[in-house]
């Protein structure tokens, strides 16, 4: 939803307004809110699934509702492991990418 609504944010080249970003601000703010809530709940998820990390998977007598589905909860874990595992590996790339435009831009200058 938010890919699509992104496509929607792309601004024309006119250059008969001065400020043609004004013409798409609506969407931008919706753009906005809509990642701010994928980043809240992304937090929450993740403090949802580790805060009770090994839950009980078998049912209690007593309160049958107080437990987690086996399969669900290491899904859970997985696809918060691989999101992490991407996150590092964008901030590692970036790093890299940066620190060698920055040797070529001084090897340049030199």
């Amino acid at each position: 939803m938010r890919r699509l609504l992104s496509k929607a944010v792309v601004i024309d080249d006119d250059d008969d307004d001065e400020y043609p970003w004004r013409q798409n601000a609506h969407r931008y703010y919706i753009h906005l809110l809509l990642s701010l809530f994928l980043f809240l709940w992304f937090i929450l998820g993740n403090y949802w699934v580790f805060s009770v990390y090994l839950p009980d998977f078998l049912p209690p007598f007593q309160q049958p509702q107080d437990y987690c589905d086996k399969t669900l909860y290491l899904f859970a874990v997985g696809v918060l492991a691989l999101s992490h595992t991407v996150l590092i590996l964008l901030l590692l790339c970036s790093g890299c990418v940066y620190l060698c435009s920055r040797w070529r831009l001084a090897a340049d200058e030199d």
